[in-house]
C-alpha cells in the first residue's frame, strides 16, 4: 500500500473542498475520496479529468500529488549511484500496481458479514427466499471479479465466492434443481481450489453426499463422505459435519458397525468444541448439532435409542408452540421420534408428531422423502390417520 497523500489532501483543502464535496464534485463517494487520500487505491482514469478539473491542475501536477509524495518502502534497499534504468522504473511500476485497489478492505468486509448473515438465515428461511439474496450477492462477486484488487484481496474475494456459491448449491438441492445444484458445487469446488480452502472442498462433496442421499444412493453418500473427511482441516465443522453424514449414510445401508463408530466419533469431536458465536450459521458447527444427527442416524438404523436424543432437540430448539416458528432441526427430530414411535407401536404420538412436523412448513423438498417414510409406515397399518397424513404430505408439496 502507497503511504499517505499529503499533498493532494492539501490541494484539495486549499481549493476549497471536504472530502464530502469533493467527492460529490467529481461524481464519487466520500470513501473512494479517503482511499486516494490515505494511498490504498489510485483514481481510475476516466475519473482523472474531473479530479484535474475539479483542483485546476494538469494531469502531470495529478501525477505529482499523487505518486510523487511517496515514501520509499521500509525495507532497506541498496541505493545505486549509477543512471537510472527502464528495468528500475518497471520494477517500481510493477510494486505499485500490486498495491493497487478497485475493490477494497471495507467491500470485502460487507460481503464476508453478509454471507454469515445469509449463513445463520438458511435453518428459519424459504429455501426460494434465501436463494434470490445469494443470486444477489453472488452476481456482484462475480463483478467484483474484473476490478482491480491486490493478490490478498483476490483471494478474499474467492473465498466469499465460493462460501456464497455453496450455499446456492445447497438451497438449489433443498428445491430440488439438480443442474442448477450441480453447477453452483462446481463453481464453489474451483474457487475453493483457487484459493487453496480446503473446508470450502470438503464442504462441497459433503454437500453432495447429502444430494446422493437423499436420492437413495446410500453407497456412494458415504464414499463422499469419507473423502469429504479426508480433505477438511482436522477439528473443522466440515470434518464433523462429514463424518455424522457417513453415520446416516451408513444407517440406511444397515451398517451397524460403522454407523455407530460414526456417531461416536461426532460426539468426541463436539465435545472438544464451544458453543460458537453464531450456533445458527449453517457451517458453523454447533455442538448441539451432534444430538439432532444422533437422534436421525439411530432412527434410520432402528435404535428406540433416537427417541431421548429427538426429543432433546424439540425441548431445546422449539420456539414455542407455534409449528410455523419452528427452525428446521425441530420438524426433522419430530419426523425421526414418528419413526422411533411407529416402531415401538405408539401409534397416536407417532401421528401426532408426523403431522405437526409436515404442517410446519420446515419440511424442504429435499426432506420430503423422509415425511413419506412415515406416512408410507402409517398407511401400511391402516390407521385412521393415514388420510389425513396423506393430505396434508400432498398439501406440502
Amino acid at each position: 500500500m502507497a503511504g499517505k497523500r499529503q499533498r493532494f489532501a492539501d490541494r484539495r483543502k486549499a481549493c476549497g473542498y471536504s472530502q464530502e464535496a469533493f467527492a460529490e464534485e467529481i461524481g464519487t463517494n466520500r470513501s473512494t475520496i479517503h482511499r486516494w487520500e490515505n494511498g490504498s487505491v489510485d483514481p481510475q482514469p476516466c475519473q482523472r479529468p474531473a479530479i484535474t478539473k475539479a483542483l485546476d491542475i494538469t494531469q502531470k501536477e495529478l501525477d505529482v500529488l499523487l505518486h510523487g509524495d511517496q515514501k520509499e518502502p521500509r525495507a532497506r534497499l541498496a541505493i545505486s549511484s549509477e543512471p537510472s534504468s527502464n528495468d528500475e522504473f518497471e520494477a517500481w511500476e510493477l510494486m505499485r500496481r500490486v498495491a493497487a485497489s478497485d475493490v477494497g478492505e471495507e467491500t470485502l468486509d460487507r460481503l464476508e458479514v453478509a454471507f454469515d448473515g445469509l449463513a445463520m438465515a438458511y435453518p428459519i428461511t424459504p429455501p426460494q427466499d434465501l436463494l434470490e439474496r445469494v443470486r444477489e450477492h453472488t452476481s456482484y462477486v462475480a463483478h467484483l471479479m474484473d476490478a482491480r484488487k491486490t493478490l490478498k484481496e483476490h483471494r478474499r474475494l474467492l473465498v466469499t465466492g465460493g462460501w456464497l456459491s455453496l450455499l446456492g448449491a445447497t438451497l438449489h438441492i433443498d428445491l430440488k434443481q439438480e443442474n442448477a445444484a450441480t453447477a453452483r458445487l462446481q463453481t464453489a469446488a474451483a474457487l475453493a481450489k483457487q484459493a487453496d480452502h480446503q473446508e470450502i472442498e470438503a464442504w462441497c462433496y459433503e454437500t453432495e453426499a447429502w444430494r446422493v442421499l437423499t436420492a437413495g444412493n446410500f453407497a456412494h453418500a458415504a464414499k463422499l463422505s469419507q473423502m469429504a473427511q479426508g480433505i477438511a482441516p482436522v477439528g473443522s465443522s466440515a470434518k464433523i459435519q462429514a463424518t455424522a453424514q457417513e453415520g446416516r449414510a451408513q444407517a440406511r445401508l444397515g451398517n451397524s458397525d460403522e454407523t455407530y463408530s460414526a456417531i461416536k466419533r461426532v460426539q468426541d469431536m463436539a465435545a472438544t468444541l464451544s458453543r460458537p458465536d453464531r450456533p445458527e450459521h449453517h457451517y458453523r458447527y454447533d455442538p448441539a448439532k451432534a444430538v439432532a444427527y444422533t437422534a436421525t442416524t439411530l432412527a434410520w438404523i432402528g435404535d428406540p435409542a433416537a427417541e431421548p436424543y429427538a426429543r432433546e432437540v424439540i425441548a431445546r430448539l422449539r420456539p414455542s408452540d407455534d409449528i410455523a416458528k419452528w427452525p428446521r432441526r425441530v420438524a426433522s427430530a419430530n419426523i425421526d421420534l414418528a419413526l422411533v414411535l411407529l416402531k415401538d407401536s405408539r401409534l397416536d404420538e407417532a401421528c401426532d408428531a408426523a403431522s405437526k412436523a409436515i404442517l410446519s412448513g420446515r419440511v424442504v423438498p429435499s426432506n420430503h422423502w423422509r415425511a413419506l417414510e412415515v406416512v408410507k409406515a402409517v398407511e401400511a397399518r391402516q390407521l385412521p390417520e393415514a388420510s389425513d397424513l396423506r393430505e396434508a404430505y400432498q398439501g406440502m408439496k
